[in-house]
């Protein structure tokens, strides 16, 4: 039995998340029926660095399964993509240890939040970037996002059905920057939790309309109370980015 690991990228916009539910159209259920044809309908599971909500993007997914095929190598990507839909791309097919876990041997992300400036709308648009049509000052949501940086108690900028008990994460990165009429957040951390990207993002566009000080962003952290933050921003505008192993 061989371990792979592939990395893959998909178009969340027609799908309910990446994780397996009932009834619907799911990136996992879309792998694992490709995999089942694959080894004649034998039933192989797949792991993910973690799951996806429904309209959300992946640029660089990790996932891991295991497989008794003696496929080779460089056979491997044409196999699953040929079968997989259009929404779902194979980037990298790689071997690796039967101890390696697509999940816990994880040491950190990069997620992307796409801003799109406009006052009409675009339909080409609308599935890949929150279109957002008030004024916005970047220096002062740079300046917020400093306070942000570092190992802090995220539990105010986490969804309230967040089922972990640990909710301390360290936050490495938050870059804003501008392309056009696109603005593009970065963050990097060793982890993240149930829609905290999202919360992240809906507090510090608060921070650009003036609603909020960017010195306040200490005051949120220390409540550890998701009342105190911004809205969670909607989903078409986030990226997995990439996982680092």
């Amino acid at each position: 039995m061989q371990r792979y690991k592939c990395t893959i990228s998909y178009d969340g916009t027609l799908f309910s998340g990446y994780q397996v539910q009932p009834k619907t159209r799911t990136v996992q259920r879309e792998i694992e029926s490709v995999l089942m044809k694959i080894h004649k309908g034998q039933e192989i599971k797949v792991t993910a660095s973690g799951r996806t909500d429904a309209g959300v993007h992946a640029k660089g997914q990790v996932i891991h399964f295991d497989s008794p095929l003696s496929i080779p190598m460089d056979r491997w990507r044409m196999a699953l993509q040929s079968l997989l839909p259009e929404d779902i791309a194979i980037i990298q097919v790689e071997k690796v240890h039967s101890s390696f876990h697509a999940r816990f041997d994880a040491i950190g992300k990069e997620y992307r939040y796409f801003i799109k400036r406009t006052a009409i709308s675009d339909p080409f648009s609308r599935n890949y970037q929150f279109q957002y049509q008030y004024d916005l000052n970047i220096d002062l949501m740079r300046k917020a996002a400093s306070y942000l940086i570092g190992t802090h108690d995220f539990t105010s900028f986490c969804s309230a059905k967040t089922e972990v008990e640990d909710r301390v994460r360290t936050v490495t990165e938050i870059e804003i920057f501008e392309e056009g009429d696109v603005v593009i957040f970065r963050f990097a951390g060793n982890g993240f939790l149930y829609n905290m990207v999202r919360i992240l993002v809906g507090t510090l566009l608060e921070v650009g309309k003036g609603n909020i000080c960017p010195e306040e962003m200490v005051e949120i952290l220390q409540a550890k109370d998701r009342g105190q933050a911004g809205k969670t921003a909607p989903p078409q505008g986030l990226y997995l980015w990439k996982v680092d192993y």
